[in-house]
């Protein structure tokens, strides 16, 4: 409990009102209410006087001359603090009305008032009844015996706020005491006399105002009477001893207006004097047409560009920096001394300031309503003296002359408020304007003339004065409705919160500011040499005969002789030590108001009339006026940054927070706005918590984490206008426009228009009008289009500019680097944007429309990086780099058994396109039927699952893989590879799985195969019916074989783009694998790098066998030797799947319809790769168990031959077996899966390396082939043979046919033959100029195979097994007349 309420408690024979004046009598009676750590806006001006009471003792008997100013600025910032304390107490109470007692949930929760509404307010309206005549018990018993039991609780709670009614009281009486003995002693308070004085005197008498008028909106009756309830309830009954005290004062002041209006009526005639002085000033801040063709606030004037200085009206020009100030005497003057309306001239004062005013500001942004105020209690006073005026007009002459002029007030209060309404809006506005252009004007003069600045720094104090005033009065008033009444109808006025000047002002103050920063030392010389010249002329002042007869007392003689010394030992400037000149002339600033407080005082002999009429003679400025010009020009020496804080400071913006995030928001990057700009609307929050007061504890805290969080959320404003800005750019409507290429459905589109339509008056068909052509930008009717990109553009490298060269910003402990900012948005927005246009209507985007995309992007980044001391290149590299991997390094090292395959990382747009080829392509989740088109080297779809769904081929071509190596590098090609691998291995082990389950009728079909004879045909079929899922494992063959065909064209890709974009490495690894040693088993260096190689499809051998080959070593398959035997016969069995049922040979595909073509690749490499496996298992096996194998002379040739030997034997198998099972199953009723099987059988015959083309044909007759392919190429020209062999193949016979065979172009070309029969066709092939010798040594680097379908060529004998069917590489051909014939296929008979 404090000190106070222990004496309400303890101490009954003494009030405590007296105990706590003895108690606190003295320096320290306010302590509690003074601000140590800062000094409010209202005393800045002032705090002087506080340091020169504090330290100046005035000598020889003459302190009690003095004017008592120490304690009128003490009890100034008591006034603040008092506000502060009742400002936090209506935040807690969530503001109540008091007045017509509205009271929220907030307010009887806050733990302030008990919440027992009905006794509490009953108590409030009764006032100043006492609470115990108002039967309390009648109105909520329980409430009142709640407040019986827990009196003690309620009492110290609510104790600390009654604290500060009775300290409201107690200042009351303190302060009018004060202004009662300023008023009567001071001789003058005119602005060009006494300024000083004077502003100490009205900022203490509108702080005294502002407290008591914010007295009324805190619940001061129920907050006494409930204490006072509390307190009879704890000392049985008897009331507080200073109860009846602060009943009159509250009665007194209800309204506060009306008690005030009563305790200033004896100080109201002092008050109009000066408000009658300011006058003229506050006439010329409001003639902006004046103020721009006189030139008050320029560097020169405007008729007389000679005269640099401002020399004109130098002192008018000092006068409006306190504006702001004569503002708020003239509606705080007005308002509580309202008989000093009827002067004259008071009239039109008022007006002024009435007309442009809606708001009056007591504390921060508390306010009240200015013009309901003056109607509600100036015009009553007004009313008044008319009447006591019209009842005396007979009797005198005044009388008359005072009711003319109370008539003509009357009528300015009534109307003012309807014209205010109108017009306030545009007179600020109007001003606003008028401060952009000058301060404008101001900072590039003095940015061009430096050297000018220090002479005119009243006039920069000035002009930041008048704009701080200006924006402060926007963000009181904007977003505040106004309703007006006129006759019937009710208007509504709003202040418009997009006014794009406010940023321009805050720029202007900022950069004004810099300014007089950088050039302080310059501004502290001028202010010296000044003091210096000034020192001469006023000894010359003093040695005047008026001054000598005026025989000053010893004391004043003592001051103006330290004045005089003081000023004569200044330190003359020197331009290689003025900015380190520390010179303090506090003495000079103390001795000077010493000699103001006594000559000013009219118990004083001498006074301030006599020393300016014993110098004025003289021709020249006065004594007084030398000496105010030296007080003013020695704070620019030594307080010229607190000079600047106080004019050029924005604090007071904090308590509008919402406002200036509003208009930051809605101006900034609006077409008036300023990307310059953001850097004042950021740096205003530096001074944010400077509103803090120490009075307060916890406001230090919040207002620091508000200042944080509001710099925090314009930067994100910067940054979101910044991405705005780019993403603006990289629109289809932005430099998307002026690239824009037409997709070739468009292309055909427009020429089928342009064929039907020659006539530009045709009508343009359905649709057309969405796809504008080429060049359409350049058009006179869309310069609208390129001017706004011009715009756009201009602004970003002006705001990227503007954001780099910008300095950190600092609120409290928190820097801000806008910079780093900036990375980060930029980088981030391209790893959104990337992200978003992955995929397009939820299907994949287009490589190469993806890589254009990033392309475009990275430009708009690149030309915003040159306004930056940053590398973006460096983020969007990173950004790239994650999105294809983001794993550790280690994970790249697959060769470490820490590691495997499933712990490396990828990045997520790597991840989601990768995903969507396997679960798309690969597996045809989407039920697309997804067919590879072996003749164009793409899959393709061949039923669209809906309007505007994606093209296969438009993702898989060539040109997309390439584009999408591009984009992700070796990251997503060993990611999309990997993923391909993961599923293969799954469909192998399926594949495993039926072998084994299976072993026993696969056995039995073996064994039927060679016998012949219906019954054994009929023991085949029967073992073949009694495979398990044969559908299933055709299925899963089919998955394998296109991912097979999809990686080979992946590492196509990958090889073409490592050849473009570096040659060299790729030359070094196509050179090195051809020295690979094929030992088996390979070493670990030696099978990554043949991994490597097969990657990018530089590797010799065959790509799939080699593929499927790591893919068996990695997840262990095919470890069964005797099952894997059988592996020929289950695909044997294939032949029997009803897949064949619907399979039909595409001859523009070079495929199947069903896609059966990729079981044929399936086989082929999934023998082959377990041959190679189980070759290299069987080796380790056999070193494991004799320690050290024998060596040989060539083991590497001898296990390389033994393996392929296998592999032709069980291919040579598989096409016995299946052909067998073909025949066997074929009758004259069922024919219709003939064909398809014999072309796949050809088909695999061509693709397998390990398989002569001849193979085929000693199972099955020529004359059926020939047959076959006549019915599908017999409609294409003739073409004649290139190059004649002695060993050709029947189609040589007939080149115009090409195979079905889709081996051709698996890898990059066709043969010559197949070549012209392409072009010929008119069928695109990108690979179509590609030209092969005829050892196949060139273009095709992944088969050594270039023979076209059916074609038995030397080179491709030569690389036969010995000994095989078809022969060897050299002797007569077995069918030499397919080698002349040139007339086409023989007709099937």
């Amino acid at each position: 409990m404090s000190k106070l309420g222990k004496s309400f408690l303890s101490q009954e024979t003494s009030p405590p009102s007296s105990e706590r004046w003895k108690e606190m009598d003295g320096p320290s009676r306010w302590s509690e209410y003074l601000n140590p750590g800062m000094t409010s806006p209202a005393t800045s001006s002032t705090s002087w006087i506080k340091k020169e009471g504090q330290t100046n003792n005035l000598g020889g008997g003459a302190s009690h001359k003095g004017l008592n100013m120490h304690s009128v600025v003490q009890l100034t910032e008591v006034a603040e603090g008092l506000l502060t304390k009742m400002y936090r107490l209506n935040q807690i109470l969530d503001y109540p009305d008091s007045v017509s007692h509205m009271f929220s949930d907030v307010f009887w929760n806050a733990g302030v008032i008990p919440n027992h509404p009905k006794i509490c307010m009953l108590v409030a309206r009764k006032f100043p009844e006492h609470p115990s005549k108002l039967q309390l018990e009648r109105v909520d018993k329980l409430a009142l015996d709640d407040l019986r039991e827990n009196a003690e609780v309620y009492f110290r709670s609510l104790e600390p706020w009654v604290v500060l009614l009775f300290d409201l009281m107690s200042f009351r009486e303190d302060a009018l005491r004060l202004i009662l003995d300023i008023s009567s002693t001071v001789i003058t308070l005119l602005p060009h006399q006494n300024s000083l004085i004077l502003h100490a005197f009205m900022d203490f008498f509108c702080s005294f105002v502002r407290a008591n008028l914010f007295f009324e909106k805190i619940p001061r009756k129920m907050m006494l009477q409930i204490y006072n309830l509390l307190h009879s309830m704890l000392r049985n009954g008897r009331d507080c001893e200073f109860y009846h005290r602060l009943v009159q004062f509250i009665d007194s002041y209800d309204p506060p207006i009306k008690g005030l209006q009563e305790d200033l009526n004896f100080v109201s005639p002092r008050i109009g004097e000066v408000l009658e002085a300011v006058g003229p000033i506050i006439f010329l801040s409001t003639d902006t047409k004046k103020l721009r063709n006189e030139g008050f606030l320029s560097p020169f004037h405007p008729r007389y560009p000679d005269i640099l200085t401002n020399s004109a009206h130098p002192m008018r020009a000092q006068d409006l920096a306190n504006v702001g100030s004569y503002r708020e005497w003239v509606m705080f003057g007005y308002l509580v001394c309202p008989d000093e309306l009827l002067r004259v001239t008071s009239i039109d004062i008022a007006m002024v300031v009435l007309k442009e005013n809606l708001n009056l500001t007591l504390f921060r942004d508390d306010t009240i309503l200015l013009h309901e105020a003056y109607q509600l209690y100036v015009l009553p006073r007004i009313l008044e003296s008319k009447k006591m005026a019209k009842s005396g007009r007979t009797k005198q002459k005044e009388a008359d002359l005072e009711y003319s002029v109370a008539k003509q007030v009357e009528k300015m209060i009534s109307e003012v408020h309807e014209q205010a309404l109108v017009l306030c809006d545009p007179i600020h506005r109007e001003r606003r304007i008028l401060l952009k252009q000058e301060i404008g004007r101001m900072v590039l003069f003095f940015t061009d003339q430096p050297s000018l600045l220090a002479p005119n720094i009243q006039m920069v104090f000035s002009a930041l004065a008048l704009t701080q005033f200006e924006v402060i009065w926007y963000f009181q008033h904007v977003g505040i409705s106004y309703s007006k009444s006129k006759t019937t109808r009710t208007a509504t006025v709003e202040i418009d919160p997009n006014d794009p000047t406010i940023g321009f002002l805050l720029d202007g103050m900022d950069r004004l500011c810099c300014l007089v920063r950088k050039y302080i030392a310059a501004t502290r010389g001028y202010a010296l040499s000044f003091l210096s010249s000034c020192a001469g002329r006023i000894r010359f002042l003093l040695g005047t005969p008026g001054m000598v007869a005026l025989d000053l007392d010893a004391t004043l003689k003592g001051l103006f002789e330290k004045i005089v010394q003081c000023l004569e030992s200044i330190p003359k400037p020197l331009a290689e030590n003025v900015s380190a000149m520390t010179c303090d002339l506090s003495d000079l600033r103390k001795d000077w108001l010493s000699v103001l407080m006594i000559v000013t005082s009219s118990r004083s002999s001498i006074n301030i009339r006599h020393l300016e009429k014993a110098t004025i003679s003289t021709g020249k400025e006065g004594l007084i006026s030398e000496g105010n010009a030296a007080y003013n020009w020695s704070r620019c020496v030594d307080e010229l940054e607190s000079q600047l804080s106080k004019h050029g400071c924005l604090k007071k913006l904090y308590f509008y927070l919402h406002h200036l995030t509003a208009v930051f928001r809605n101006t900034m990057f609006g077409p008036e706005g300023r990307p310059q700009h953001c850097c004042a609307w950021l740096g205003v929050a530096s001074s944010f918590p400077e509103s803090a007061s120490t009075i307060v504890p916890e406001e230090i805290t919040k207002i620091g984490r508000d200042s944080v969080l509001y710099v925090e959320s314009l930067i994100e404003s910067v940054m979101g206008g910044l991405e705005g800005l780019i993403n603006i750019l990289d629109s289809e409507g932005g430099f998307g426009s002026l690239e824009m290429q037409l997709l070739p459905e468009q292309a055909a589109f427009h020429i089928n228009y342009a064929t039907k339509f020659s006539t530009p008056s045709a009508k343009s068909p359905k649709g057309f009008s969405g796809l504008p052509l080429p060049g359409h930008e350049s058009k006179p009717e869309n310069n609208s289009s390129i001017k706004m990109l011009e715009a756009a553009t201009q602004r970003l490298k002006n705001l990227c500019s503007v954001l780099n060269d910008m300095e950190p910003i600092c609120v409290l402990n928190h820097v801000f680097v806008l910079r780093e900012y900036m990375r980060e948005c930029v980088v981030g927005n391209f790893k959104r944007r990337l992200l978003a246009v992955l995929k397009n209507d939820n299907e994949l985007q287009r490589p190469s429309i993806l890589e254009a995309l990033i392309h475009r992007h990275i430009s708009i980044i690149l030309l915003a990086e040159q306004h930056m001391s940053m590398d973006l290149t460096q983020g969007i590299r990173e950004v790239l780099l994650n999105e294809a991997f983001c794993g550790p390094v280690s994970a790249l090292q697959q060769h470490l058994p820490a590691k495997t395959a499933d712990d490396q990382e990828s990045g997520s747009a790597v991840e989601a396109i990768c995903k969507w080829y396997i679960e798309n392509i690969v597996k045809d989740v989407s039920g697309a039927g997804i067919i590879f088109a072996p003749r164009h080297q793409c899959f393709r779809i061949t039923r669209p699952i809906h309007s505007g769904g994606y093209y296969a081929e438009s993702i898989t071509d060539m040109r997309e893989l390439k584009a999408f190596v591009r984009i992700f590098g070796g990251y997503g090609v060993d990611k999309l590879d990997r993923m391909m691998k993961e599923h293969t291995a799954a469909l192998l082990n399926c594949i495993d799985t039926s072998v084994r389950s299976n072993r026993e009728a696969l056995e039995a079909v073996a064994g039927s195969m060679n016998c012949f004879g219906d019954d054994s045909r009929i023991e085949r079929e029967v073992n073949l019916n009694q495979i398990v899922d044969i559908e299933t494992v055709v299925g899963f063959c089919i998955q394998a074989g296109q991912a097979l065909a999809f990686d080979c064209l992946l590492a196509e890709a990958a090889g073409a783009v490592l050849e473009e974009g570096a040659p060299l490495v790729f030359s070094l690894l196509s050179g090195v694998v051809k020295h690979l040693p094929n030992e088996i088993p390979e070493k670990e260096e030696t099978m990554r790098l043949r991994h490597v190689a097969n990657s990018v499809g530089v590797l010799g051998g065959d790509h799939d066998t080699d593929w499927v080959r790591s893919i068996l070593e990695d997840v262990g398959s095919a470890n069964d030797g005797n099952s894997w035997d059988l592996l020929p016969y289950l695909f044997a069995a294939c032949m029997t799947s009803n897949i064949w049922n619907t399979a039909a040979f595409n001859v523009e595909a070079g495929g199947f319809n069903n896609n059966v073509h990729c079981l044929s690749l399936c086989i082929n490499a999934v023998i082959a790769g377990s041959e190679f496996v189980r070759l290299e298992r069987e080796q380790k096996k056999q070193s494991l168990v004799d320690g050290n194998a024998v060596e040989s002379l060539e083991p590497e040739t001898q296990n390389r031959q033994s393996v392929e030997a296998n592999i032709k034997s069980a291919m040579h198998l598989f096409i016995k077996c299946s052909t067998g099972i073909i025949f066997d199953s074929w009758n004259d009723s069922n024919r219709s899966h003939l064909v398809a099987k014999v072309i796949f059988l050809d088909q695999l015959c061509e693709l397998s390396p390990y398989l002569p083309r001849s193979t085929l044909e000693t199972y099955v007759p020529y004359a059926i082939l020939r047959s076959i392919y006549s019915q599908y190429y017999g409609d294409l020209p003739p073409i004649p043979l290139l190059t004649p062999s002695p060993r050709q193949s029947p189609a040589v016979s007939f080149v115009h046919s090409p195979s079905p065979a889709f081996r051709q172009n698996r890898h990059g070309g066709l043969t010559p033959q197949m070549t012209s029969v392409t072009n010929d066709s008119g069928y695109y092939n990108n690979a179509s100029s590609t030209h092969f010798d005829t050892d196949g040594k060139k273009g095709d680097n992944h088969r050594n195979r270039s023979s076209g379908p059916l074609e038995y060529s030397s080179s491709r004998k030569g690389k036969s097994v010995q000994g095989s069917t078809s022969g060897g590489s050299a002797g007569p051909s077995p069918l030499p007349r397919f080698a002349v014939s040139r007339s086409g296929p023989l007709p099937y008979k």
